[in-house]
């Protein structure tokens, strides 16, 4: 089904797993991309207590905080399920770092985002090579860039049909269904780190601050990665 608008009314009024299971049943290569956030630990749950046909990927850019790959560990023998892991090309990680040092991203944007592009989008266009639906976490409360974003939409960045589950789901929606349904979290999030990326990009966030204001916390406004721009 190439027509979004029609993808859309098939999927509306259909739980999580209903919508997940959908995918699945009609389209031949679906995958997911997890960060182990909240949101993901949600999808996660969802895809694998279901047995549903989806492929889990996450992204190790080497350099996550210690507790999300502890986290990895906690997920994989809990469903007794695999995901893929992609890693940034070698050469081009040894290169950013003879140039420009270990961490050149603090000194600007530009070279933030390369940083990112070498670590988080090559290896991310590799996992979508060949998929037709690409599923995310993503939640319209999260950033303005994402308030916008529809349930389904077209990526022309990435060839491919976006499935976002959870947009219109609040925070408060994550946290009930991980406690229902006892979904592994990291211990991250009870210490302030709401969103977590990489540990030299990511700081815990104080009372009433946006739940991105800890990331890229030295940028002005640059919050989004280029993953989902």
């Amino acid at each position: 089904m190439s027509d979004l608008s029609q993808l859309k009314q098939a999927l509306e009024g259909l739980s999580l797993t209903e919508g997940l299971s959908y995918m699945a049943e009609n389209y031949g290569n679906v995958v997911f991309s997890s960060s182990f956030g909240q949101e993901d630990q949600v999808i996660t749950d969802a895809i694998f207590k279901n047995n549903i046909n989806i492929k889990v990927f996450t992204l190790d850019t080497g350099r996550l905080f210690q507790e999300t790959y502890e986290l990895m560990d906690t997920t994989k023998n809990k469903y007794g399920k695999e995901f893929e892991t992609y890693f940034p090309n070698t050469a081009k990680v040894e290169a950013l770092v003879k140039e420009k040092g270990f961490n050149s991203f603090y000194f600007s944007v530009e070279n933030r985002k390369e940083c990112c592009g070498i670590r988080k989008i090559e290896p991310l266009k590799r996992a979508l090579a060949g998929a037709e639906i690409w599923i995310t976490g993503l939640r319209s409360e999260q950033s303005e860039n994402r308030s916008d974003m529809e349930v389904v939409e077209w990526d022309a960045n990435n060839n491919v049909i976006k499935f976002n589950p959870l947009i219109h789901w609040t925070y408060e929606d994550v946290l009930a269904y991980i406690k229902e349904n006892r979904v592994p979290d990291s211990p991250l999030h009870r210490k302030g780190f709401i969103s977590i990326g990489c540990a030299p990009c990511t700081r815990a966030i104080q009372e009433g601050e946006h739940p991105r204001a800890g990331r890229w916390w030295w940028e002005a406004s640059q919050k989004e990665c280029g993953l989902h721009s």
